[in-house]
């Protein structure tokens, strides 16, 4: 872990959810916070294997039901739209939630094409689109005139008011484990969140991050650090790998067995507090949870986890 990022002094610990209809949205919301849980984050994709809400609808809704709660993006597939329309969604996000409230994480995904397809986007494009996405959106947050003129967005003078209630805009996280993704945080955002990655790849990104930011003349104030991390607790470690392995085999579409036994956080809690104390000794600061099992289950190993995992790592 590097010196030159400013992490966080507190460790902070989300729910990765989703919510089915009204009553499923107030049962989460009232849970989640009931078992001290700091933030809520949802997943986006247009079209994926599975069911998925447009996540930012979904958390306007959520913030409503407790104000009090950090809500986040986990990730939100930029290329996908255009920035201008985006930067308008998330700057009433940001107003409606009150300010510090919200975090945008996006990224670029590309682990299922026939969505680039449908949103009429090569997927060849989505790092650059991405890149420039980015510069647009905060500008556009300033509430100045903002004309632009790049490879992939081209637009005359206009003026987008009112600006988000966060002063300079929600912060942008960036997720991803990539070369391109990695350059991109220290270029363009104000924290990184990467995803399927070990304790030391997490290290490794900051030294990478803070490196780039110093050829780019770029010194950070603050720097937000989450990982979205798979989680399953068991009665031994054998019994939560075989449910790791079935639903994140079944979410993705591939055998991910080996894939879960080297990123997930998985077994007693005690062996998951373990895991998630070398991620955070590499630099985490918002433990983002994200249970995998039977959706029956789902619940009760948030809870478990609330209860049983979290006290071990605050001591």
């Amino acid at each position: 872990m590097s010196d030159a990022i400013p992490l966080n002094s507190k460790i902070r610990f989300g729910a990765i959810t989703t919510v089915s209809d009204r009553e499923h949205a107030l049962k989460t919301v009232r849970s989640l916070s009931e078992w001290g849980y700091d933030s809520i984050w949802t997943g986006d994709h247009v079209a994926f294997t599975g069911p998925m809400d447009d996540p930012l609808t979904q958390l306007t809704y959520l913030s409503a039901l407790n104000p009090s709660l950090i809500f986040g993006t986990s990730i939100y597939l930029l290329p996908l739209r255009h920035p201008a329309t985006v930067a308008k969604m998330v700057a009433t996000v940001d107003r409606l939630m009150g300010a510090g409230h919200f975090i945008f994480g996006v990224g670029v995904g590309g682990e299922f094409p026939p969505e680039y397809e449908a949103c009429g986007v090569p997927l060849k494009q989505r790092g650059g689109r991405a890149n420039e996405g980015i510069e647009i959106i905060k500008r556009l947050w300033t509430g100045e005139p903002v004309e632009y003129r790049g490879k992939y967005f081209n637009f005359g003078k206009i003026t987008m008011l009112p600006k988000p209630r966060t002063p300079g805009g929600p912060p942008v996280w960036i997720g991803g484990r990539a070369e391109g993704a990695l350059r991109r945080a220290a270029r363009l955002g104000d924290g990184w969140m990467p995803y399927v990655v070990t304790p030391k790849r997490v290290g490794e990104g900051l030294e990478f991050i803070a490196r780039e930011a110093g050829k780019a003349g770029r010194k950070f104030a603050s720097f937000g650090t989450a990982i979205h991390l798979f989680v399953t607790l068991g009665p031994s470690y054998e019994d939560a790998l075989d449910v790791a392995a079935e639903y994140l085999s079944k979410r993705y579409a591939m055998d991910f067995r080996e894939a879960a036994k080297r990123y997930g956080a998985i077994g007693r809690p005690a062996d998951v507090a373990a895991r998630i104390d070398e991620f955070v000794k590499a630099g985490i600061r918002d433990v983002n949870v994200d249970i995998v099992s039977s959706p029956a289950e789902r619940d009760a190993q948030h809870e478990q986890f609330a209860r049983e995992v979290i006290p071990i790592l605050r001591r």
